[in-house]
């Protein structure tokens, strides 16, 4: 029975029915309560609703199953039957290319995931890969919902199986504006980008209640699972922002910069940015000494256009670089080593940022600029524990399977394992350049020295002087500038300040590659 009929005992017209259908959607719309809306933001939280008007162009929201309620029963929940399910499922625009988006209201059940919960994001989902249109999450709920039992677990697994079936298909972002605890925090480690806001975002797996009555160990949610322990430690997280206005707005700024599925082109800008426009201040910004550190990002500020770049993992393994960018307008993915942290070189963690990096380039169709400056691979003992061997597979295995425009360039150091891991032209990149200051190397010349003329030096009357001039034969027989381009393995050596330009002009001439890869069911990556 409808609410006209059970106020009037009488079938209601279709004026009658659509004034019914409007105080409904009011409901849906205005939520459980106003003092649950003010509890919201009294934690400086938004509502569902609030992030999704940030999300996406105005007026362009389109809602799914707006009118959906549970069928549970069992611990006072037929009583409790409010529309959405706590979950607001639909699609709109972001500068008017359609996204899809599941917001989790956290003023219904906590936002906790029960059967129809789960159901609206499996549609939305399905929704979002048959249309090839970005999915974003607005992640705010407290779990599975634990009175409908297994029903809601279930949900979950609905969910990681779209997750991985969308993989590499469609952009995938999870905005975490909550707590994220157990298996609910899986769906976010299975999509493309984490974004999570300062003191009100946690994910973990297991909350501070059960590690200390596992453990012993007392700690906050924050110290456990905050947005800047996986900005910084875990590398779960790759944006962290103080507020969900700006986090929200990075997220449209990162939607701007990707395609809409692996079947396009990131969308093309138009760029004031002179494509020509020489960067001779790079020739003061990069020292010639190999030892000297020098800050990569203002290398990359200098090269893309008007020094605009969206780094990805900022905080994490800072001693490599990832960072989305454009040239000339077109977009492309950017991985470069930083001399200011550990000089550079390349560990575990390093390894696994930009192989994760350069999958997620090559899945969208970006082209992939490599900047070299490495002196090696980190060594020692927790490295080789660790499992550095199979860590820096995966970047070798990520470049030598990507099939998008891959150019490298060289420089200054770029010595042994790392420079062939690097995306060298031996392991398939498109194009090599460097710079007269490059150094191409199995090991740096002091190191090389010491290993091919020890008996010299040993016999030699003034050892330290026999190992200087050891050292400096080395260099200018094996090490020199040219060397490498003299053998094919540069393609050309340029002039630093003309850096710009070359790479667009290559990027222009690469924009037309074509590269199968052997028909198989999917590689096996060292894991």
């Amino acid at each position: 029975m409808t609410v006209l009929e059970e106020t009037t005992g009488e079938p209601a017209d279709a004026r009658g029915r659509v004034a019914e259908l409007h105080v409904i959607r009011a409901q849906a719309l205005a939520g459980p309560s106003e003092k649950a809306t003010e509890a919201q933001h009294a934690k400086g939280k938004l509502t569902a609703r609030e992030r999704i008007e940030l999300l996406l162009d105005p007026d362009s929201f389109q809602e799914v199953e707006q009118l959906r309620r549970h069928r549970a029963t069992g611990f006072g929940l037929e009583a409790k039957k409010p529309y959405t399910d706590g979950v607001i499922t639909g699609w709109g625009t972001v500068e008017g290319r359609t996204v899809f988006v599941y917001a989790h209201d956290f003023r219904i059940f906590g936002g906790a995931l029960g059967e129809a919960h789960a159901t609206k994001i499996h549609k939305i989902m399905d929704m979002a890969i048959a249309a090839g249109a970005p999915l974003v999450s607005l992640n705010d709920g407290a779990g599975a919902r634990i009175q409908e039992g297994v029903s809601a677990l279930a949900g979950y697994g609905g969910i990681f199986q779209r997750n991985t079936k969308a993989s590499g298909v469609i952009p995938q972002i999870s905005v975490m504006l909550g707590p994220c605890a157990g298996g609910a925090a899986y769906s976010p480690a299975l999509t493309d980008f984490v974004f999570m806001v300062r003191e009100t975002s946690q994910m973990f797996i297991t909350g501070p209640d059960v590690v200390k009555a596992v453990t012993g160990e007392e700690i906050t949610q924050n110290g456990l699972g905050g947005a800047d322990v996986h900005a910084e430690t875990s590398g779960v997280c790759h944006f962290a922002y103080d507020d969900e206005e700006t986090c929200i707005a990075e997220v449209r700024y990162l939607l701007s910069l990707l395609p809409q599925n692996n079947r396009e082109n990131p969308p093309r800008v138009e760029s004031s940015d002179p494509a020509d426009r020489r960067g001779d201040v790079l020739l003061d910004l990069v020292p010639a000494d190999g030892n000297r550190p020098y800050d990569m990002t203002k290398v990359i500020e200098e090269l893309v256009d008007d020094g605009d770049y969206l780094e990805v993992h900022e905080r994490w393994a800072r001693n490599i670089i990832c960072a989305l960018g454009r040239l000339d307008g077109q977009v492309v993915g950017i991985i470069a080593n930083q001399p200011q942290v550990l000089a550079g070189v390349l560990d575990i963690e390093a390894s696994e940022k930009a192989a994760r990096f350069v999958q997620m380039c090559d899945a969208f169709n970006i082209p992939i600029i490599t900047l070299l400056d490495v002196p090696g691979f980190l060594p020692g003992v927790d490295q080789e524990h660790g499992g550095i061997i199979r860590h820096g597979a995966k970047l070798l295995y990520a470049y030598c399977n990507a099939t998008v425009p891959r150019i490298s360039l060289i420089l200054r150091k770029a010595y042994g394992g790392a420079y062939i891991v690097m995306d060298s032209q031996s392991i398939g990149a498109d194009l090599t350049f460097a710079w007269p200051t490059n150094e191409i190397a199995v090991m740096g010349a002091e190191g090389a020295a010491n290993v091919i003329f020890r008996r010299q030096i040993a016999d030699a009357e003034d050892p330290e002087a026999m190992r200087q001039k050891m050292v400096k034969e080395y260099k200018a027989e094996l090490m020199h500038p040219y060397y490498a381009a003299e053998r094919g393995l540069v393609d050309d050596v340029i002039d630093p300040a003309e850096t710009r330009e070359v790479l667009i002009r290559s990027l222009s001439m690469l924009q037309t590659k074509h590269a199968d890869l052997p028909s198989r069911k999917h590689g096996n990556p060292p894991q």
